[in-house]
């Protein structure tokens, strides 16, 4: 059986020695050495300056809206994971969509200031599959309209655009530590921010607290525990062996996929990209699911992703979105992880393409 992903796991030893410094303080919780160390290493490497490691890849968008004091509407995209969205709605916001672009995927930036009223506070916008939004033409907009502007960047480890790390555009910038992602720490998750706001995330994410009696703000409890973040700095000195072994994968299917009908991602210019996913998008709906059981049949198990648009959840206005729903029903990611073979590969490539 080949899923979609495979939590990649460096030796179980490497994870033991790790863990092995907090279980001898007994320190598990509570910002200890291990992440501090976790988020020193991630700074350095990233080349971005202020990092909050958290618990999982959705409370940095919760804590990023609470944090910024957001109340009102704010522009969004119908195709990201739910938690885009679902993060909205639960901080008491009101998401207001705008269809995404038909070669990018990402928000469609020349629609973004129809969809402003004197309600809208921010945009949260997704970097899809990793692929940057057009990050200069929203700060714009932003600006003009006094808007906060959140990247959920999810898929975004290691990206960067025109040289600088995706996380460091915007005011808030998200990133998922999930085990399915290319880094990660089991289950986590880290916010990026301007300095002006870290010590208001930083409060936000610890209960508030401001020492050990004060209590600086509302805050909830989003921290990172000691052995989330020894699994981290145990994946961590892999991170370029993961890099490469995904790119050998990508450009094999890329290769194989050459002569088809398929629509693949289109990167924006000036992106250093991570291969985090392998999105196919086919011409109708009937061909997605001829592909996915012909794929079944053989043990091979893509995933629809994104998939439902995100503007049909049953806890937000319907607004049409045509693109986005569009693109939602034909579109799916293959298997994508280290330790994927050339026949394997052949195997998911061909049989893809015998049911075009």
């Amino acid at each position: 059986m080949i899923n979609v992903t495979k939590t990649f796991l460096p030796p179980q030893t490497e994870y033991q020695a790790i863990l092995k410094q907090a279980w001898d303080t007994g320190w598990m919780t509570n910002r200890g050495v291990l992440v501090k160390k976790l988020e020193n290493q991630l700074r350095n490497y990233l080349k971005t300056p202020n990092i909050l490691a958290m618990t999982n890849g959705t409370l940095p968008l919760q804590i990023a809206i609470k944090a910024l004091k957001l109340k009102g509407d704010i522009v969004t995209t119908p195709f990201s994971y739910v938690a885009t969205t679902s993060s909205i709605v639960w901080e008491g916001c009101t998401p207001v969509f705008v269809d995404i672009h038909p070669e990018y995927l990402t928000i469609d930036e020349n629609q973004i200031e129809a969809a402003i009223t004197p309600s809208t506070k921010a945009i949260l916008a997704t970097h899809v599959f990793g692929n940057p939004c057009n990050v200069e033409v929203i700060d714009t907009i932003a600006k003009k309209h006094n808007l906060k502007v959140i990247y959920d960047a999810a898929h975004c480890f290691g990206v960067t655009y025109k040289g600088q790390s995706i996380f460091n555009y915007g005011d808030v910038s998200t990133c998922s530590f999930h085990a399915t992602k290319l880094f990660h720490t089991g289950e986590g998750g880290a916010l990026f921010c301007k300095q002006t706001y870290f010590d208001s995330m930083f409060h936000h994410h610890n209960f508030g607290h401001d020492g050990t009696e004060n209590f600086h703000c509302l805050g909830i409890n989003a921290k990172m525990s000691e052995p989330q973040a020894a699994m981290g700095l145990s994946v961590f000195p892999y991170i370029d062996f993961i890099l490469e072994q995904r790119k050998i994968i990508v450009d094999i299917y890329d290769k194989a996929f050459v002569n088809t009908n398929l629509q693949l991602l289109r990167l924006r210019d000036f992106t250093n990209w991570n291969y985090s996913y392998y999105p196919v998008i086919f011409k109708d709906q009937s061909q997605l699911f001829k592909v996915i059981n012909a794929l079944e049949k053989v043990g091979i198990y893509p995933r629809r992703y994104f998939y439902p648009c995100l503007n049909n959840l049953p806890y937000v206005v319907k607004e049409i979105m045509p693109f986005a729903e569009s693109l939602s029903s034909r579109i799916i990611c293959l298997p994508l992880f280290v330790g994927l073979t050339v026949s394997e590969l052949t195997l998911i490539a061909e049989t893809l393409k015998k049911n075009l």
